[in-house]
């Protein structure tokens, strides 16, 4: 991805040397260092799936959705998932309302290709009827606000979307075990996905003054920068993609080091979007509890402990 996924801020060449100027003594215009991230903060709405997720100025929301539909044909036993990304006008003048523009496609391969290529979610479990029916789980992507570096806000929010939904639970019924049946909610409790790993992404800006690197660029970084690599890596270190497009070469020693930091930096953001995730749940859980309070009530009770009469028992307590 080269700067097609910048936005198009005029610096002026004043500004310009200054940011150089600036990377040459080690300091960023915002005051991090170069191989620091910018402060994280990861929210999720009223219904599961959907999360938000801000990145130093850079602000993006994600939307998780299922539906039933015909497998492919090569993998009749899979189900599928896609990424899709909208980059409103009101996020950058750069972009343009209508049909996705090359910038929004490319920043949803990036995302697929982490996901997809490295196994994270189980498609298989999404499988309801081999060769009839599967699970197709759509990823929406929409950028508020482009401070910079929108790959990796993206990216955390689409993991982060798919950790929390839930899709219905289904069983299969009728006179020849053929037929779907859709459970709602409020009989039977929809099934989380499973997600075998977090890919994290992790973008590196590198500039053409001695070879200048650093981590998390923000949108005026980007403006004057001369090449840049995203490396998906997990906590473990594994390394999931990575995405080199044009600009400055690199070498391998440089790529090396970035891999080094992106596995320190994947098992930082890993652990906040579990933190942020188990918080959510907790609520979520708690929410319910308060909603369906456990209720008894018991008539006709006789001395010693003894029934007569009419009963009635019931209990509702979901959690």
């Amino acid at each position: 991805m080269d700067s097609r996924l910048a936005n198009t801020w005029r610096l002026t060449v004043n500004e310009r040397k200054f940011i150089e100027t600036a990377l040459l003594s080690g300091i960023r215009i915002d005051g991090r260092n170069p191989y620091e991230y910018r402060k994280l903060s990861i929210k999720f709405g009223r219904e599961d799936g959907s999360s938000e997720v801000q990145l130093g100025q850079t602000h993006v929301m994600g939307f998780v959705t299922c539906q039933l539909l015909q497998p492919y044909r090569d993998r009749p036993n899979e189900g599928t998932l896609a990424i899709f990304t909208e980059f409103s006008p009101m996020a950058d003048p750069s972009f343009e309302p209508g049909r996705p523009g090359e910038s929004a496609v490319e920043l949803g391969r990036i995302i697929d290709r982490g996901l997809r290529e490295s196994r994270a979610v189980d498609t298989e479990s999404l499988c309801v009827l081999a060769g009839k029916l599967v699970w197709a789980i759509r990823v929406d992507l929409h950028i508020l606000d482009n401070g910079g570096n929108l790959v990796d806000a993206a990216n955390i929010a689409a993991l982060a979307a798919l950790l929390t939904f839930r899709r219905p639970e289904c069983s299969l019924g009728g006179e020849d075990s053929q037929e779907v049946i859709l459970h709602p909610p409020e009989e039977r409790e929809p099934l989380p996905l499973i997600v075998h790993h977090l890919p994290i992404a992790v973008t590196f800006g590198f500039f053409s003054s001695e070879s200048i690197m650093v981590i998390d660029p923000t949108h005026h970084e980007e403006a004057v920068m001369a090449g840049r690599m995203t490396a998906t890596l997990n906590a473990n270190g594994d390394v999931c993609a990575i995405q080199k497009p044009g600009g400055e070469g690199v070498l391998q020693s440089v790529i090396m080091q970035c891999l080094r930091l992106a596995s320190r930096t994947a098992g930082d953001i890993t652990k906040k979007i579990n933190d942020a995730v188990e918080a959510y749940k907790t609520e979520r859980a708690s929410s319910k509890i308060k909603r369906h309070p456990a209720s008894i009530a018991l008539e006709g009770i006789g001395s010693g402990g003894n029934v007569k009469g009419k009963q009635n028992l019931s209990l509702n307590l979901r959690v």
